[in-house]
């Protein structure tokens, strides 16, 4: 019979006209959108339920814990979606129907969501209809802090033109600039833009680490065990415009503490050269070479000699005698390391706890090498001509790494002066 049909209630077609307003927005069908609108048939800033599982439009506050479901869909305005999805014809369609632009129904506004999506043309549009550029969201993050990506460079680049705070630090528990974050992420083109536009090189986050800190403990990826040259790219940029090399943070480590930990050889010896102290000590009592000798084994990209060989040139402090046990313990696989800190001492005498530390299978392998360690570390002096290098490295100190380079002497010679090793100890 056709008079069967329901007649559709009020709030029936309230769900209908939201639906329609939802898939217009997603397939971007602005025709639609406006259509919709002008009939004033919804709120232009109705809030939507949608899935979200990468929370690229929710932002919640540190130290809480969140339930996981909360983690599947966030509440978005038809601004967040529109810049989710990339629909800049919707984005100007709703921004003429005076949506409001600062709208954060789960924690960040729409610029925020474009900073984080890299969408530069609606970051562009967001900045000229009056976007907050300076906003923070529930998390504390303003837009700057959402540029991690090298495709949100031209984002940030954007921010900063139209006036974002370069300096503005996260209004959470971190307290970090957008210099850090860029540091963070590995973005060499981005720190060198913040700088050139008054970011402070030494600024510091709530850690007292500046971004040099920052850049030189993230220049390993920890996962794929690789250094990272944007990151040491970052490092070379910061101490070139004049970053504090030998900053401490709250546990009074400094960057050179940061890149010995990481056993980066690259960034230790940029960071002695630009006047890195090797002796600065930690809140623990230890030193660069200290972290260096307590992740060697853990570091298998690293050249654990090169890092010793680099503090001891300039002037570290050598490993207490009686503990020169844990030096095999931590390069038993790499006898090269072991040859360079044998050789800083005039005369080391060995002990069983040296044999105890070497596997039988590298003992095996580096045979040679263990061999000429126990002849030469027993009760018999050392060479002539080896005290008489270190007599020239103790009387030129912590000037080594410059003084011997000018040395008259062969290249060779010049060489063995600086700890060069050669894989056996005579």
């Amino acid at each position: 019979m056709e008079g069967n049909t329901a007649p559709i209630t009020k709030s029936g077609a309230a769900k209908l006209v939201k639906r329609k307003f939802l898939e217009a927005l997603k397939s971007n069908d602005f025709g639609k959108l406006k259509a919709i609108l002008i009939q004033r048939l919804i709120d232009v800033d109705t809030v939507f339920e949608v899935e979200d599982e990468n929370m690229v439009l929710a932002s919640y506050k540190q130290g809480y814990w969140l339930p996981s479901y909360k983690l599947k869909s966030s509440w978005a305005t038809g601004l967040h979606i529109s810049v989710l999805f990339g629909h800049v014809e919707c984005l100007l369609v709703l921004l003429d129907h005076n949506a409001t632009i600062n709208c954060r129904p789960n924690g960040k506004t729409p610029l925020h969501v474009a900073c984080e999506m890299a969408n530069l043309d609606c970051v562009k549009i967001l900045c000229d209809r009056g976007a907050k550029l300076n906003c923070y969201s529930l998390s504390g993050h303003t837009a700057l802090h959402f540029c991690t990506t090298p495709s949100s460079i031209l984002c940030a680049k954007q921010l900063v033109w139209k006036g974002a705070n370069v300096n503005m630090k996260t209004n959470n528990q971190d307290e970090e600039t957008p210099l850090h974050t860029a540091a963070h992420f590995g973005l060499s083109e981005l720190v060198a833009f913040y700088v050139e536009h008054g970011a402070v090189v030494d600024s510091v986050n709530a850690h007292m680490e500046t971004p040099l800190a920052v850049a030189a403990y993230w220049s390993l990826r920890f996962k794929e065990q690789e250094y990272s040259r944007e990151h040491h790219l970052i490092c070379r940029t910061l101490l070139d415009h004049h970053a504090e090399v030998n900053a401490r943070d709250d546990d009074f480590k400094s960057p050179l503490h940061k890149a010995a930990w990481n056993c980066d050889h690259v960034l230790m010896h940029m960071m002695l050269e630009a006047g890195a102290e090797a002796n600065l000590m930690d809140i623990n009592g230890c030193a660069a070479i200290q972290y260096v000798l307590k992740v060697t084994s853990v570091r298998p990209a690293a050249r654990p000699e090169v890092c010793y060989q680099l503090l001891l040139n300039h002037g570290a402090a050598r490993i207490y005698p009686p503990q020169f046990h844990k030096v095999i313990q931590a390069c038993h696989s790499c006898p090269k390391a072991i040859e360079v800190v044998v050789n800083a001492y005039e005369h080391i005498r060995w002990n069983i706890k040296w044999r105890r530390a070497i596997p039988d299978d590298d003992l095996e392998k580096y045979w040679d090498f263990y061999h000429s360690l126990f002849m030469v570390c027993c009760n018999t002096p050392r060479t002539l001509m080896h005290l008489s290098r270190c007599a020239i490295r103790k009387a030129l100190h912590n000037r080594c790494h410059k003084a011997i380079p000018l040395l008259s002497l062969p290249l060779s010679l010049k060489k063995y002066l600086l700890l060069e090793p050669e894989g056996i100890i005579y």
